[in-house]
């Protein structure tokens, strides 16, 4: 709304610059009017820097500022508000009161959602998100993947796409052989259900093994005199990476044994995932698995190289140059036949073009893997796919621990369950510390949702492509930028309303009247409110949550300011308390749109 009458000023003050140009023979084409946003509240809410155009019209600034304004002024039918001239700057100071009421009328009367558009209306857009390994259960950084994904899927559907939130479960391969290996050696026979444990969880726990198992075996081995390093040794027959290689070549021929123990352990993964999964809130549309998928990606490459777009070395590996998009060469195909993750996003690819026809395809997927798609875009262009130049892939930082990387082969992740388990009980101790449990009713419940809001709002509120270090103490305060501080908010307007609702009948006959919003703060709130459909938009073009976080948190920072300085309930007329009511739930209302967007539950009572 609010970009909407920047938007008429910026085109109004366009054609007032043409007509002077074109009054005063300037020839040359001019700058570009530029938008923004004054300093201080006292100079107005829009400026426009004239420093660029004081060359051609041969004038200063502040002189040509003053033309403008005096000569805008002189017309009839501009957009509503007061120009006032500010050094080297035309700025505009609008008419809060009709914004105030074109907002009311809009968020609290309007039959639509406040701050969703059209703009990507009729785009269907699908967003690939967690992709998790059946090696492992999720941990931190499958954690800031999945608020992500969900988040900028909520955004594009704000902006009118069709969404499709698709999952690809990485459920073959040799790092999955490599726990079903360190299982069938030590793990006895032992169940997930037999040790009381998640499945996931379980299954990792053999990966963790794994790794021990490698490292012993080369410790044995340099005991015993040798002297190949770690890296070649790994490829000696007989060593326990050489024995997931070959168990995962018989799983490509369909071993039946190896079958069998690949379903039951795939099997406990995913039911531990999904229980994660649940938890979090997070979901999707279709999930793909690759173990359907990576046949066709084969196909397509051995397709390639009768096309001549690949090639085949002489141990019959196939690679694909890259010398077209300035890279060297990258292998397609190993020479015993087994593909490659690459193999499979091709076929993976393919096969969700042809299960639902999307405009773009997102991947969310960490910047480590930045090379890995600008390879597979190309390589999907080469074999002919038109769709190829329309696959993205969001980029985002890793997170870290204070103490450094986590490393999953070494058991020094952050888990996403206990994660999830320790911000609950922090939340708890936060609620019975301020002796809020009889007003909170249902404490674990609650705590589940200031854990979840906490953590979304922790993980989004940095731009995605950014490095983070995850702190949990922080992430769960009560104060300062984080999820509970907004839920907080929304919790304190929600009673303010409950406690008006109780006396409303006093104020029957009384109506809205936008002109009483009249203090700096007000006017600024009803500018921030105005302000939040660009927000969405901005936010769904850009693929950042981390502008909805901003958005949020400058909303409650000026809320609680002049919450703190002016009374709602108590204001000094009955006309000026509906008036603050309704800027509450005006700010209500865009905090439960708003929350929904970044995953933060919003919280009737804290």
């Amino acid at each position: 709304m609010l970009d909407e009458v920047r938007q008429e000023w910026k085109a109004l003050l366009e054609t007032e610059l043409r007509d002077m140009a074109r009054a005063d023979r300037v020839s040359g084409e001019l700058p570009p009017v530029v938008v923004q946003t004054p300093p201080k509240p006292e100079l107005g809410d829009i400026a426009f820097p004239l420093f660029a155009f004081a060359k051609a019209f041969r004038m200063a600034p502040p002189v040509l500022a003053g033309k403008l304004k005096a000569d805008i002024e002189a017309k009839t039918g501009r957009p509503d508000g007061e120009l006032l001239v500010a050094g080297p700057y035309l700025n505009v100071r609008l008419n809060m009161a009709n914004l105030a009421d074109n907002l009311y009328r809009t968020i609290l009367q309007g039959q639509g959602t406040y701050g969703a558009n059209d703009s990507l209306k009729g785009k269907r857009i699908m967003v690939e998100f967690s992709c998790p390994n059946t090696n492992k259960p999720l941990h931190l950084g499958h954690m800031r993947n999945d608020s992500i994904g969900s988040s900028v899927s909520a955004i594009l559907k704000a902006n009118g796409a069709e969404v499709r939130k698709v999952n690809l479960i990485n459920n073959r391969g040799v790092h999955i052989c490599k726990s079903m290996l360190a299982y069938q050696k030590f793990g006895g026979g032992e169940t997930p259900q037999s040790t009381d444990m998640k499945g996931d969880h379980f299954v990792g726990k053999y990966y963790v093994r794994f790794a021990v198992w490698e490292k012993e075996a080369y410790a044995e081995y340099q005991k015993g005199g040798g002297t190949l390093s770690e890296e070649d040794w790994r490829k000696t027959p007989g060593t326990p990476d050489s024995q997931a290689q070959t168990m995962l070549e018989q799983w490509e021929k369909g071993d039946p044994e190896v079958l069998r123990l690949w379903t039951l352990m795939n099997t406990w993964t995913l039911d531990g995932l999904s229980e994660s999964y649940k938890t979090m809130g997070i979901s999707f549309d279709t999930y793909y698995y690759e173990s359907n998928t990576y046949k066709l990606g084969k196909s397509e490459v051995l397709k390639g190289v009768e096309q001549g777009v690949f090639y085949r070395e002489q141990d019959g590996s196939v690679w694909v140059d890259l010398a077209p998009i300035g890279l060297d060469k990258k292998v397609l195909l190993r020479k015993d036949g087994t593909s490659l993750y690459m193999t499979q996003d091709i076929g993976t690819a393919i096969t969700r073009h042809e299960d639902w026809p999307f405009d773009s395809l997102i991947y969310v997927v960490a910047s480590e893997q930045q090379y890995h798609f600008k390879v597979l875009f190309y390589v999907l262009g080469q074999l002919g796919y038109p769709w190829a130049k329309e696959l993205h892939h969001l980029s985002y930082g890793m997170v870290n621990l204070p103490e450094g990387k986590m490393k999953s082969r070494e058991g020094t992740v952050v888990d996403a369950d206990d994660l999830v388990s320790q911000l609950s009980a922090l939340a708890g101790e936060e609620i019975a510390e301020k002796g809020r449990e009889e007003e909170v009713g249902d404490v674990k419940g609650t705590s589940a949702a200031i854990a979840l809001g906490a953590l979304n709002y922790y993980l989004l509120e940095v731009t995605p492509e950014r490095d983070m270090v995850f702190n949990p103490k922080e992430s769960i305060s009560f104060n300062g930028n984080t999820g509970p501080y907004l839920q907080y908010m929304g919790a304190r307007i929600s009673s303010i309303l409950r406690k008006f609702d109780e006396e409303k009948a006093a104020y029957q006959g009384v109506g809205f009247d936008g002109r009483l919003l009249s203090q700096t703060q007000e006017r600024e709130m009803v500018a921030v409110l105005a302000k939040y459909p660009s927000v969405v938009t901005k936010a769904g073009a850009t693929f950042d949550p981390s502008l909805i976080c901003s958005y949020l948190y400058d909303l409650s920072k000026l809320f609680s300011s002049w919450y703190h300085d002016n009374p709602v309930l108590k204001a000094e007329s009955k006309d000026l308390v509906v008036a603050r009511v309704a800027l509450c739930k005006m700010v209500v209302t865009v905090f439960r749109d708003a929350f929904d967007l970044i995953g933060v539950p919003f919280l009737e009572k804290m």
